[in-house]
């Protein structure tokens, strides 16, 4: 068999006799024998994924910059004898790799997702014989039948019969679509009126749903958490090779013993990496995700988190986000001397809500809040909607009178209505040019005065449908342009529709056609892109192309959705928001998944996300400024002492106390910023290089007090310079957690909990000689005041060089 593979909006130009020729089918359906054929070329109709080995995708998190630093340490800790440390180093190896295996097993449960919406059943014609199948059997070229209340299982051409389908979760369209013979229906599609014939021209990965499962596979953002690690570590590297070497050379020329000067290694190595950051993120990520939970937001992927903070454009879907994504009537306009009462008792009366058509549930909805009097009407019968002749009817009884009525396409109920002055018409043409100008669907309705004479008809009105905007909208839009992010509308419904409801809610009228970028460059196309207030008239993969387009050129983009249409662009985005009623793609597509309705939780979710950034570029400062601090300080007492002024046993006990004891900065008190944050780890490095190098000067007189005043031999000296570092390491994240001065702000009360039981731990460590050794209670005490006096005393050179590199950024 050869049979090209067409895209299936390349058959909805062809006749169905064109249609089942390129198919090579025919109305009696396929062959059993045809279809195992057909099967082997296709394959299923279903969403294949590449499986990966979870085994491999754990060991990979031993893998890369850091785990090497850290194995590198771990080896040399145990080839020197020194077992509790090598220990302790691949047990926080360890813990960063059980972290990050847990948080990367659901990355793939989008696409998981898109193949159980596929799990239904299908009623197919073989042999002659109507059948049901799973939906994954399906082949190009079979004959199917679709009724009331089916997800459509492939993309297929309506042979015979009519239907209402319902796309909003596919093309972002809000009102449903009516489909006639030689139609095309997508997979994934809900069929809301109606029956039809069809035959199947896609499937699988090759159908409209299919090619969105596979932008969902394909999207994944850049990770901006990976990049700051790896450049922070990258600079911690640099720094502690270099200060090992210059250590390694000045040991051989005074020859020192091999294991001597690998001791020296391992203790810068340790010094110099970040052993808890990966670690340290995820539970400064997790409390905040806990915070968002109570809420009403749910995270599913923490590292979004943190990339919100930095968000410069909301993309927000319209259909489901800004929008209720339900049809509704707000008004009507009455003519020819009928009230508006008359016009929605009427509509109402050609309604039917057991066929669960949208517009009908909508007009009977509005009828019942508008509390329209029924008691002198009763609904003989009832003709539902047709879309050859494009509109409902009933016949009523009123006062024991029964008389006709009709509604539908306003331009075809004008038309039957009998008498009409010049005047009357010009009237309806201006208001439903009105109504279409903001982008409603208009409908007439009109009635008969008795059944003697059904088809002079009279109009009683007309009545605009809208997909209204939620209530909180607006109010969110402002919010979002308060914290300097600007939002951007993109949705699949018609410009007029978009310009409206963008107008409704403070976006702006600046609405654009992806087609409106069409001939100019992508630097062009994106600052275009930028300027504009949003997009119509887009299918799933222009959403996608959009976020792209935006983070190409350096825009952190927000993503807001609800259906199998926003799910490639949710995942895309850097922070991903399905909304509560989303479909399940959407919600496992998204990195953040709303579970109250409303949207105003979005500005939550990113003032939260700021105050993560806060928290997380002190715990980066802090590091960062140890890091300077024990490097110099050590190079400097090797070349004073000729000796390591800070044991390896003490090293392990310094990244504790320093890495693990601020683990409390994840609930610390902290402000978000007016302004998106941005990582600028150059800006970060220079402002804790000035508090780094105070703080060396600091460790520099402490060395020499210990020597000089205190008469220390070595052993006890490096006791000494140990307290000193911790004690520092506890009152410099009091300095740096605060980019103004540390009094403007009080700490959380669990820093100020682990800094005490920190200190205490380690003064009783100093007095007692518990695996160290001892000093006297005076010399301990004296190393805490002096580290106390000296380090919050740095305060304000910190102050100005935090504002010399922009780190101290305007507050909320």
């Amino acid at each position: 068999m050869d049979m090209e593979i067409r895209a299936t909006s390349d058959y909805k130009g062809l006749s169905i006799e064109e249609t089942f020729a390129a198919l090579g089918a025919g109305e009696k359906g396929l062959s059993d024998s045809e279809v195992e054929e057909r099967a082997a070329v296709y394959g299923r109709n279903e969403i294949t994924e590449k499986k990966r080995n979870p085994v491999l995708v754990f060991l990979r998190f031993y893998w890369g910059p850091m785990p090497w630093l850290l194995e590198l340490a771990m080896a040399l800790s145990l080839a020197l004898g020194h077992t509790v440390e090598g220990v302790m180093i691949i047990a926080l190896l360890t813990v960063n790799a059980i972290i990050g295996f847990v948080h990367t097993r659901g990355s793939m449960k989008a696409v998981e997702l898109l193949k159980q919406r596929l799990a239904i059943k299908a009623k197919v014609l073989r042999d002659g014989n109507w059948k049901t199948i799973s939906p994954g059997e399906l082949v190009p070229g079979d004959i199917l039948n679709v009724k009331l209340g089916d997800i459509v299982p492939a993309d297929a051409k309506i042979v015979d019969g009519d239907v209402s389908i319902d796309a909003s979760a596919l093309t972002g369209e809000s009102l449903p679509e009516e489909k006639e013979r030689e139609a095309v229906v997508y997979s994934g599609s809900v069929v809301r009126r109606g029956e039809a014939k069809c035959v199947v021209v896609n499937t699988g990965a090759n159908t409209y749903f299919g090619k969105t499962a596979e932008l969902v596979k394909i999207a994944k953002p850049k990770s901006h958490q990976e990049e700051i690690m790896l450049a922070i570590v990258k600079y911690m590297m640099y720094l502690g090779i270099a200060a090992s070497l210059v250590v390694a050379v000045y040991a051989m020329v005074m020859h020192m013993t091999v294991l001597l000067i690998m001791t020296f290694v391992v203790v810068f190595l340790m010094g110099a990496v970040p052993v808890a950051l990966p670690a340290v993120m995820t539970i400064v990520q997790a409390a905040t995700g806990i915070q968002l939970a109570e809420e009403g937001v749910l995270v599913t992927r923490l590292d979004s988190i943190e990339d919100a903070a930095s968000i410069s454009v909301l993309c927000l879907d319209k259909t489901g986000t800004i929008t209720e994504n339900k049809l509704s009537v707000n008004s009507s306009l009455p003519f020819n001397g009928h009230s508006e009462q008359d016009v929605i008792r009427a509509a109402a009366l050609a309604s039917r809500s057991e066929g669960m058509d949208l517009i009908d549930l909508a007009i009977l909805d509005y009828a019942k809040s508008s509390n329209v009097d029924f008691d002198h009407d009763r609904q003989i019968s009832y003709t539902p909607f047709n879309p050859a002749i494009k509109r409902t009817e009933a016949v009523v009884e009123r006062g024991g009178c029964p008389h006709r009525v009709v509604k539908g396409a306003a331009q075809v109920i004008v038309s039957m209505c009998k008498g009409m002055d010049q005047k009357t018409l010009e009237e309806v043409d201006r208001a439903v040019e009105e109504f279409s100008r903001k982008g409603y669907r208009t409908l007439a309705v009109a009635e008969s005065q008795d059944m003697e004479h059904p088809d002079e008809l009279t109009l009683t009105g007309l009545v605009p449908l809208a997909d209204p905007p939620r209530p909180d909208s607006k109010k969110m839009i402002e919010q979002i342009r308060a914290l300097g992010v600007k939002p951007l509308m993109l949705t699949g419904d018609s410009l007029a529709i978009a310009r409206e409801i963008a107008g409704q809610v403070g976006i702006g009228s600046n609405i654009l056609r992806l087609s409106d970028l069409e001939g100019l460059s992508e630097p062009e196309q994106a600052l275009k892109a930028a300027a504009c207030d949003g997009f119509a008239e887009i299918y799933p993969e222009d959403k996608y192309k959009i976020v792209k387009l935006l983070q190409s050129h350096g825009q952190m983009v927000g993503m807001t959705g609800d259906g199998v249409n926003d799910a490639p662009a949710l995942k895309q985005a850097e922070m991903g928001v399905a909304v509560s009623n989303s479909a399940d793609v959407a919600k496992a597509s998204a990195s953040v998944v709303l579970t109250q309705p409303g949207v105003s939780v979005i500005v939550k979710a990113i003032q939260r996300s700021r105050e993560t950034y806060q928290r997380m570029l002190t715990w980066i400062i802090n590091k960062v400024t140890k890091v300077i601090q024990v490097v110099f300080l050590l190079m400097i007492g090797f070349f004073l002492l000729h000796g390591m002024v800070l044991s390896l046993l003490g090293m392990a006990l310094l990244v504790f106390a320093n890495d693990f004891v601020t683990m409390s900065l994840a609930t610390d008190n902290v402000t978000f910023t007016a302004a998106p944050n941005n990582w600028n780890i150059r800006d970060i490095t220079l402002a804790s290089f000035v508090v780094g190098a105070l703080l060396v000067v600091e460790g520099v007189l402490a060395m020499v007090g210990g020597r000089v005043f205190f008469h220390l031999s070595f052993p006890r000296l490096q006791t000494f310079i140990m307290l000193m570092l911790v004690f520092t390491s506890q009152f410099r994240v009091l300095i740096v957690r605060e980019r103004g001065f540390f009094w403007n702000s009080v700490p959380g009360k669990a820093l100020i909990a682990s800094t005490v039981c920190a200190i205490l731990a380690f003064v009783l460590l100093g007095i007692f000689g518990i695996i160290v050794p001892a000093l006297t209670p005076e010399q301990v005490l004296a190393v805490l005041a002096f580290s106390a006096v000296f380090t919050l005393a740095i305060d304000v050179p910190k102050y100005f060089a935090f504002k010399e590199f922009g780190l101290a950024a305007e507050r909320r």
